[in-house]
């Protein structure tokens, strides 16, 4: 084996690992990007105080009063 076929097998070697660490540092971040970005809206049956959580929970407690509520449809 030549130099010249070390060196390009050597780039496209090189290359391939950064590709890898691309795509795969890519959709961590998008996913952790997404799990911040959901956020489910309550508002209280007691006092009417609007709240949101993030995640995707039915139920929540109240903030201000401690009421157990069920999440705010649309």
């Amino acid at each position: 084996m030549d130099l010249v076929t070390a060196t390009v097998i050597y780039c496209f070697l090189v290359a391939g690992v950064f590709l890898g660490l691309w795509i795969y540092y890519d959709r961590r971040d998008h996913a952790r990007f997404e799990a911040e970005r959901r956020h489910v809206s309550f508002r209280c049956v007691k006092c009417g105080h609007l709240y949101a959580i993030q995640g995707d929970k039915p139920n929540s407690t109240c903030p201000r009063c401690g009421q157990e509520n069920d999440r705010l449809r649309f």
